[in-house]
């Protein structure tokens, strides 16, 4: 046996003694990995007989209870990841169960904002975040030559004005796009850089998108060349979410 995985809340507890199975196999030198970041190794033999439960209180750094003690290995602040395909399906992580927004089409833009389609998520991060990355991956693609156009990022209702972007080339310009955004929480709000005082309930964030002119029209979600010809594509795009304690 080289190591055991175990899962926060059910196979240990952080804060009160509780049994965790199957530890008495392990040796000295040998990882426990625990799914929420967290990796310990065991530093001294386990005592208890085989097929015998370890129990204790487990921290960042110690093991407690059994006289074994575990010596953290590396350390992570992610508290959940949350990546979605943006196919109408139930995601599931610790904050809860997220419906991604159902895209089957490509988008053309206009000279108006409009939401980027898939981008939109309500989203509560679990307690202690104190940062949180949305990340939005899409196709880009061209409809006149020289495609142009300008995205928001908007937290509720109000637009995070510093993190403005553009994008364009010329000589038909298509790629795959990932925009990404950071939210710090803690101290005093600042809605220009997305600061939140504190985040305790759903916020909906989400992109806005417009062409610079109907000279200069684009398109997401798509592809304008496969396989050696012009063959008009629809990629699916992707939502990953970052919790960080």
């Amino acid at each position: 046996m080289n190591g055991v995985s175990l899962v926060a809340g059910t196979d240990y507890n952080t804060s009160t003694a509780n049994t965790i199975a199957g530890l008495s196999s392990l040796s000295a030198g040998q990882v426990i990995e625990i799914v929420k970041y967290e990796k310990f190794v065991v530093s001294d033999t386990v005592s208890k007989a085989a097929g015998g439960a370890f129990g204790g209180a487990i921290s960042a750094t110690s093991f407690s209870g059994d006289g074994s003690a575990l010596t953290g290995l590396s350390g992570s602040n992610i508290k959940e990841q949350l990546g979605m395909l943006c196919d109408g399906q139930n995601y599931t992580v610790s904050s809860g169960t997220y419906t991604s927004a159902n895209v089957t089409a490509t988008q053309q833009f206009t000279t108006s904002y409009a939401d980027l389609t898939g981008s939109t998520i309500a989203y509560t991060p679990p307690s202690g975040t104190k940062l949180v990355r949305y990340q939005f991956i899409f196709n880009w693609v061209y409809v006149d030559s020289y495609g142009l156009a300008h995205f928001k990022f908007f937290i509720d209702s109000d637009e995070v004005t510093k993190v403005r972007t553009t994008l364009g080339a010329n000589s038909g310009p298509q790629w795959m796009q990932s925009l990404e955004y950071f939210i710090p929480i803690g101290g005093s709000a600042d809605t220009a850089t997305g600061r939140q005082a504190s985040w305790t309930s759903a916020k909906t964030l989400k992109i806005q998108v417009r062409e610079y002119s109907s000279s200069n029209e684009a398109k997401a979600h798509g592809l304008f060349h496969w396989d050696g010809v012009g063959d008009a594509q629809f990629v699916i795009p992707k939502i990953v979410i970052t919790a960080l304690g």
